[in-house]
């Protein structure tokens, strides 16, 4: 989804969020799907806030950029790396492979290292660093977060609504509502991305607590579970959250408590009943890691964003040199506000001046 209506400062992190404020102005969610649109891509908004080309393609958006670049003239040169880039009388010298092109102003917008197997790179953060800048410690975001194995392994798979909170102790160090999906490994989906970066730079020793029934109390949770007991004694605990959860993970959720399944409905005490609706409502997982970059959608971090000017994004140690994108220690949330940070800047420093 290449950008959000909803778009907010909240929705960005970074040293400096502020930073974003100029290109944001320059190119807002809504300007940019009326640029969007004058270059010939139809695109259709969720609920949610989110857009995406109403073909459903994420090949539809690269092409109509591709095809407004060459009506340019813009001249695009693939299937090489730029090694090096040098301060050459008054410009700048690109060295890649076997060739050397002079430029009076060169933009770096490589994106980060995230996903490194579908072409992310630390080459622009290296190419900026040679240039005298300096970045900040990287950490992938928008990731797989890896919890303890024992209860997840067997909910490959499974998927439902729920709320996620991250703890480390007694502090809440992130919190979202939407997917959740079980994986081998932990956890995935939008809800959980939503968190990952809070996970990879919140420290150890941190929990997830899934709220796998939001949408009702603990007491109505436990008014379903005794409904259930008294209206059907004799059937096994196995069916005890039958059409609450999913049934794989209904039973692991009573595994958790340690109910056994074989037990009849009918000896089901209070107290246990209690236990399993509180479980429901917080089911929680040690966390053990991320997936890290090759699984991660975005990288948090990145070149300082203090060396560059906000109203440019020129350079305040090279002039002529600009910074666009997710190679500047700037990253969104999940649901289109890094690209539309990406379409932002990208906007603002390739402006004519």
């Amino acid at each position: 989804n290449l950008t959000n209506i909803n778009c907010k400062m909240e929705n960005y992190h970074g040293e400096d969020t502020e930073f974003i404020r100029p290109a944001m102005g320059e190119l807002s969610p809504e300007k940019a799907l009326e640029l969007f649109f004058t270059l010939g891509l139809v695109t259709t908004v969720e609920q949610s806030g989110r857009v995406y080309p109403f073909s459903d393609q994420a090949g539809s958006v690269v092409d109509i950029l591709r095809f407004s670049c060459a009506s340019l003239g813009v001249n695009t040169v693939t299937g090489v790396t730029v090694s090096e880039i040098k301060r050459d009388k008054g410009g700048f010298l690109v060295v890649y492979g076997d060739n050397r092109d002079f430029f009076d102003k060169v933009i770096v917008c490589c994106g980060g290292i995230a996903g490194g197997k579908l072409g992310g790179t630390d080459m622009g953060y290296k190419l900026l660093e040679n240039l005298g800048h300096t970045r900040t410690r990287l950490y992938p975001a928008l990731v797989q977060i890896k919890t303890d194995r024992d209860l997840v392994k067997s909910l490959k798979g499974v998927r439902t609504h729920g709320r996620a909170e991250l703890w480390q102790g007694n502090r809440l160090l992130g919190k979202s509502e939407g997917e959740i999906q079980f994986a081998e490994y932990g956890l995935t989906g939008p809800c959980i991305f939503e968190i990952s970066r809070a996970s990879a730079t919140g420290g150890s020793e941190t929990e997830i607590r899934l709220d796998l029934m939001p949408g009702m109390e603990k007491g109505e949770v436990l008014d379903f579970i005794f409904r259930r007991k008294y209206s059907q004694p004799s059937l096994t605990c196995e069916d005890l959250l039958t059409g609450l959860l999913h049934n794989r993970l209904g039973r692991t959720v009573l595994r958790y408590c340690g109910i056994s399944l074989s037990q009849l409905l009918s000896e089901l005490s209070d107290k246990d009943a209690a236990v399993a609706a509180g479980a429901v409502k917080c089911f929680k997982l040690k966390v053990t890691g991320t997936l890290g970059f090759d699984g991660a959608q975005v990288t948090a971090g990145g070149i300082k964003t203090g060396e560059f000017k906000p109203e440019s994004l020129e350079s305040r140690i090279v002039p002529g040199l600009y910074a666009a994108g997710e190679v500047l220690d700037i990253d969104g949330d999940c649901g289109g506000y890094n690209l539309q940070w990406a379409w932002a800047s990208g906007r603002l420093a390739g402006k004519l001046r």
